[in-house]
Order: structure tokens, then sequence, then C-alpha cells
């Protein structure tokens, strides 16, 4: 992937979040875009009250990456990163 497809990318899935942040945000929740690998792989980091959240797996699945497959289908996979 070159860069510019890369920033493209990021573009795209950066909209696609700005769909998901208001839920996320009434409970004290976030989500940050970390980066995306060559393989379409979107890293992204959950905080505020979804970093600890017991349910913060789900979601992420259920819906961080739902909502970012459907905005950008050729993204492959949402992951967790933690630092």
């Amino acid at each position: 992937m070159t860069d510019q497809e890369r920033e493209d990318l990021k573009k795209q899935v950066e909209n696609a979040l700005t769909v998901i942040r208001p839920y996320l945000n009434e409970d004290g929740g976030d989500v940050e875009l970390v980066d995306i690998d060559d393989d379409k792989v979107v890293k992204v980091k959950l905080v505020g009250a979804c970093y600890n959240c017991p349910m913060s797996i789900q979601t992420l699945k259920l819906g961080v990456e739902q909502i970012v497959k459907r905005y950008v289908p050729e993204v492959v996979e949402v992951i967790e990163v933690k630092y």
C-alpha cells in the first residue's frame, strides 16, 4: 500500500469512527485510530471508560469494527492495541 493509499484509508476510517464515537462518548469512552497496516488491519485504542470495560471486546467487534467495515469495506479487521 502506498503512503497516499494509507492516508486515504485513514481518512475514511476516521470518518467512520465519527459515526460510532457519540455512542462511546455517552458512556464516557472513546476510540482513537492508531494505525492501519499493509494488510488493511485497523489498529485502534479504546480510551476513557471503554479502556477497562468488561464489555470492551464486544464494543470493539460488534460496534467499532462493524461500523468501520460498513463504511470502509476494504478493511479486513479492527483490533485493539493497548499502551
